[in-house]
């Protein structure tokens, strides 16, 4: 018997998940995430962008990722999409699975799907149709979950019914990209770690001092040696 999730189940669970918690509030990991994009998205100095977002659940980016040109979400989480159609009217939203769902090939410049890797079943077949809506050249700005960091540092609960749950490290996550990609930036942000070493190195009491004189350059340092909470992956389509 297969352990993925039935479609139907990944639907009831993510459209609770995203009223708990998107449609709520925003954590530092997801705002975190959003400043990359738009960090990238500023350095193409360009207003006409048609911009794919792959789960993009209750359309919360949305409102980032229209000041750079037309936007297209997409989610498996139908009452939630329902609900995005009127919060951002500027976007167009799908309701449906996308690897089942089809757009003309090479229609988007820029395909931003932030934390959908890790909960898809087959991932070279969604990185694959992640690429074949871009032209050679077109942009993935990807996120998605750093494993060592969730399983060494992190207690996370086991998964609920229809939530399908399998991270990548940095080497995994090149290597899925490999057939269709070149990979511009790989770095980890957010760290976040609540048992083990990460549980000190993260101690508000220790860090209070080192971050009053030296501001965020403390957790950017960290950043570096990957000790962040989510891989950002910024990649360019190949011919």
């Amino acid at each position: 018997m297969s352990d993925t999730p039935r479609t139907d189940q990944q639907v009831r669970f993510w459209n609770d998940w995203n009223a708990s918690n998107r449609e709520r509030t925003l954590a530092e990991i997801s705002l975190r995430q959003q400043r990359v994009v738009t960090h990238w998205l500023d350095q193409l100095h360009a207003a006409d962008l048609r911009i794919l977002d792959v789960g993009c659940g209750a359309g919360w980016l949305s409102s980032a990722l229209d000041r750079y040109g037309t936007v297209t979400g997409v989610d498996l989480a139908d009452e939630v999409i329902a609900r995005a159609r009127t919060r951002y009217p500027s976007a167009t939203f799908v309701a449906g699975d996308f690897t089942h769902l089809t757009f003309d090939p090479n229609v988007f410049d820029v395909v931003v799907a932030l934390e959908v890797l890790s909960h898809v079943a087959d991932q070279a077949a969604f990185v694959a149709k992640l690429a074949s809506h871009l032209p050679p050249g077109g942009l993935l700005m990807l996120a998605t979950q750093n494993r060592p960091v969730l399983e060494n540092y992190n207690r996370i609960p086991p998964p609920a019914p229809g939530q399908i749950r399998r991270w990548v490290d940095k080497t995994e996550l090149a290597a899925l990209l490999a057939p269709h990609f070149d990979v511009v930036e790989l770095f980890s942000v957010t760290p976040i770690g609540r048992r083990g070493l990460m549980r000190v190195v993260n101690s508000h009491k220790v860090n209070a001092p080192i971050r009053a004189l030296v501001g965020d350059r403390l957790d950017r340092l960290k950043e570096r040696f990957g000790l962040g909470w989510t891989l950002m992956c910024l990649a360019r389509r190949r011919a």
